[in-house]
């Protein structure tokens, strides 16, 4: 059972920084991808920044420049450094995890989400 915990959602103001951790139960290296999506009040859960076992790291444009995942390896943690943030930033944010099963399919893991707020 794939375990993914947050931590390091708080209230800040714009133009601060925040950084997001996501531990997990396995190594990173089993994952297929792991990164960070959001979901906005009201709004649909969307990509924020992924990191593929290989390949290069993926961001929403909204993010680009200002979010930066990355990957410790050794402690099976992920991050999401946030600079620069805005008040359209406010959101839960997820860690996802994808692994292929012994059938081959994708599946997706999630956490429970850290709360995100930014304030003008």
């Amino acid at each position: 059972q794939v375990q993914l915990v947050e931590s390091g959602g708080g209230l800040v103001q714009a133009g601060e920084s925040l950084t997001l951790s996501c531990s997990t139960s396995g190594s990173i290296f089993s994952f297929n991808r792991i990164g960070w999506y959001r979901q906005a009040p009201g709004k649909e859960r969307e990509l924020v920044a992924v990191s593929p076992r290989t390949g290069s790291r993926i961001y929403a444009d909204s993010v680009k420049g200002r979010f930066t995942i990355i990957r410790d390896n050794a402690k099976n943690t992920i991050y999401l450094q946030m600079n620069t943030l805005k008040p359209e930033d406010t959101a839960v944010y997820y860690c996802n995890a994808v692994r292929q099963d012994v059938s081959g399919r994708l599946i997706d893991h999630w956490g429970k989400g850290t709360l995100v707020t930014v304030s003008s």
